[in-house]
């Protein structure tokens, strides 16, 4: 993606975070990246097209601050472990940081993910983002428990990251502090570990 594209859908999740997708007009989008409406419409066709790219754009983004180090162990002085579960921690806990980046990350995909009750055309790539997704965790979840099976990584990563999705919103709008959220889908996480077992079997 070009520089000044990229530009662009930043501003856009800039402008989503702050209005929503409701709130999305192409000539306050220029006026946020610096850009004339006619080059948007250039390199984006349409609204649909603005949203499509936003939203890869928010998926990318989010892939990049959940591969770094976790900044709450590493100002604790904790060394950064490589194991599978940790890796699995780190995707999740990382989308729960107070960070700028994080929020406007969290608030934007909340604002597209609501706007797809009323905006059919969004659902589609919204199904698609959220397949990659609940599929990259039950990835994480088979490496850190080889011995469940594919449908109970795949259900115990649909469980994660819709939960994860509820507190994100609870934490934004204050009704839950943050670490509190932390805390509770690292319990969710020990949980799934300790009963990713076939799906349809119970203990």
């Amino acid at each position: 993606m070009s520089d000044r594209r990229t530009e662009i859908v930043r501003a856009a999740t800039r402008v989503i975070a702050r209005r929503g997708v409701r709130g999305l007009r192409v000539g306050e989008l220029a006026s946020e990246a610096g850009v004339s409406t006619a080059l948007i419409y250039y390199h984006f066709t349409d609204r649909a097209g603005i949203l499509r790219e936003t939203l890869a754009f928010i998926g990318e983004r989010a892939d990049r601050y959940t591969a770094e180090p976790d900044p709450e162990n590493a100002a604790r002085g904790h060394r950064a472990q490589q194991s599978p579960r940790s890796e699995l921690e780190q995707a999740l806990l990382l989308e729960l940081q107070n960070s700028a980046e994080v929020r406007e990350n969290s608030t934007a995909w909340g604002e597209l993910r609501a706007s797809a009750v009323f905006e059919s055309s969004l659902r589609d790539d919204l199904a698609r983002a959220t397949h990659t997704w609940v599929h990259e965790i039950a990835e994480l979840l088979g490496r850190a428990h080889p011995a469940g099976t594919a449908p109970a990584h795949a259900a115990s990563a649909e469980r994660l990251t819709a939960l994860l999705e509820g507190l994100s919103v609870r934490w934004l709008s204050g009704s839950l502090p943050l670490d509190r959220a932390r805390t509770l889908l690292g319990e969710a996480v020990d949980a799934e570990m300790a009963g990713c077992r076939p799906v349809g079997i119970r203990p």
